[in-house]
């Protein structure tokens, strides 16, 4: 693949503009964006279905029609009518049962990221295609050891994803703990981002939103603009948070209350971490104890730098202002003391272990033939994992079943590349050069622009073929996606 040209750089400048925030609102202003909110609703939250005796059962239809979106009438895409989908709560151990059905015009297919179960079959299988107007029956078993946390569910059907998630598919899981946490409330807050026309529609993306990732002109948490959240002085709340934004990365403050960070995706600390910021790349999840302080906070998320969009050129697709998603407002007689938060079980550390083996897995862009079909003639850009784009016939990379493998993660372009590996976490042992000093295990691992990340990752309890890839989903749809299989 060629590198950038300014030439070509320039070609893809012309192509689209990215949007301007605007603080206040959770709005993010673009110059053609015609949708007005409602803001500052009281919080709602999706509906929440819940496993008994070890078993759920639950029909999800994915569906193109009229919902509700930041309290106005708006045309987006759907489970069971509304945006996010319902919350799926569970323990280990369950079986689901999922039925899609697919009313859209494209096809569609179901991943439950971030769950450690089978990618064959019926299961967590990526190359399942369902057609429009037919459905499919999944069904998931979950080990008895199944690590508690945050993790979500989404479209993968590959070329269709960005599209189909930044218009409304998604929803949170929710695997619970075996001893449970004392907090006055929990909340599910999926945060999200979308871009709607005056009249309520979803503009298509751009040449430019494919390159650099689409970004809404709107922010959402749980499908509302800004809304309210209450609470007493001394209240411990227990916020799981998911990232389900197609490219944005949050980085998220709530300044002035207390804020402990129980864990990232599936990962979990020993003890609670005491923190003043949370960042999220696209499709990681946080579980946080929020302790109320009496005052009222504006849960906010600050412009992260994930590089720039073209090698020759200087433009940053970093936005330069915070964003406000919610409004938290503390008042009224101070709430009971709590028990202490119980101590977790030590996470397994891989760092002094030895490994079965090691590669490296180069993530590029530059200019080629193929890729995301951008200008003319042979000017297209192009998504890349060690130098090739993409092939649903071609198997990448093949792991022997029970092993302890080390991947170097290189991103050799100028953005960021979140790296997703579905079925099995993976521990972040280096950073940059640099030994991690704790226990990090994720699902997704951000990968900074002309850096290298070191994991290690086992290949435990399942075999089977799926993929990794960039979350920064039109990327992944634009071919920087890789197949993996174990035997």
């Amino acid at each position: 693949m060629e590198p950038i040209s300014r030439r070509n750089a320039l070609i893809l400048g012309g192509l689209g503009t990215a949007s301007l925030l605007a603080g206040g609102a959770g709005l993010v202003w673009s110059a053609n964006s015609g949708f007005v909110p409602s803001t500052a609703q009281q919080l709602t939250e999706p509906k929440a279905l819940r496993s008994v005796n070890g078993a759920l059962k639950v029909t999800l239809t994915a569906a193109e029609g009229p919902t509700r979106i930041a309290g106005r009438g708006a045309t987006a895409l759907t489970y069971n009518g509304g945006l996010p989908g319902p919350t799926l709560m569970l323990r280990p151990g369950d079986r689901v049962n999922v039925s899609l059905e697919n009313r859209m015009k494209d096809p569609t297919n179901l991943h439950v990221h971030g769950l450690h179960v089978s990618p064959n079959g019926n299961s967590d299988n990526v190359f399942v295609s369902i057609d429009p107007g037919s459905s499919f029956d999944y069904e998931y078993f979950l080990p008895k050891d199944h690590p508690s946390g945050v993790y979500w569910y989404h479209p993968h059907h590959h070329g269709m994803v960005a599209t189909q998630v930044f218009g409304g598919l998604y929803g949170a899981i929710i695997v619970e703990d075996p001893i449970p946490i004392p907090v006055a409330r929990e909340r599910v807050l999926v945060i999200s981002d979308i871009t709607l026309s005056g009249s309520g529609a979803i503009p298509a993306a751009s040449a430019m939103d494919r390159v650099i990732g689409r970004e809404g002109s709107l922010m959402l948490v749980n499908g509302q603009a800004s809304p309210q959240l209450k609470a007493r002085p001394g209240d411990r709340e227990r916020w799981r948070i998911v990232n389900a934004c197609s490219s944005r990365y949050l980085k998220l403050r709530l300044d002035g209350q207390q804020l402990q960070l129980l864990g990232i995706d599936s990962g979990r600390f020993p003890q609670p971490q005491e923190v003043t910021e949370v960042t999220l790349a696209p499709g990681n999840r946080a579980d946080l104890l929020v302790t109320a302080v009496n005052g009222t906070a504006t849960l906010q998320t600050l412009p992260v730098d994930r590089g720039t969009a073209m090698g020759m050129m200087s433009g940053s697709v970093t936005s330069s202002v915070p964003v406000h998603l919610a409004t938290f407002a503390v008042a009224g007689a101070p709430a009971a003391p709590l028990a202490r938060v119980p101590a977790q079980p030590s996470p397994r550390d891989l760092r002094t272990s030895s490994v079965d083996g090691r590669r490296e897995l180069t993530f590029a862009m530059g200019m080629g033939s193929g890729g995301m079909g951008m200008g003319s003639g042979s000017s297209m850009m192009g998504f890349t994992i060690d130098g090739k784009e993409f092939d649903p016939a071609r198997i990448d990379t093949i792991v022997q079943g029970g092993t302890v493998e080390e991947w170097t993660l290189t991103n050799t372009s100028p953005m960021d590349h979140p790296v997703h590996l579905h079925v099995w976490p993976m521990q972040i042992v280096e950073q940059n050069g640099l030994t991690a000093n704790r226990i990090l295990w994720q699902d997704v691992v951000n990968v900074p622009a002309r850096s290298s990340v070191r994991v290690r990752i086992p290949f435990e309890d399942f075999t089977g073929k799926t993929v990794y890839h960039c979350h920064i989903l039109d990327h992944e749809d634009g071919g920087m996606m890789g197949i993996i299989t174990t035997n």
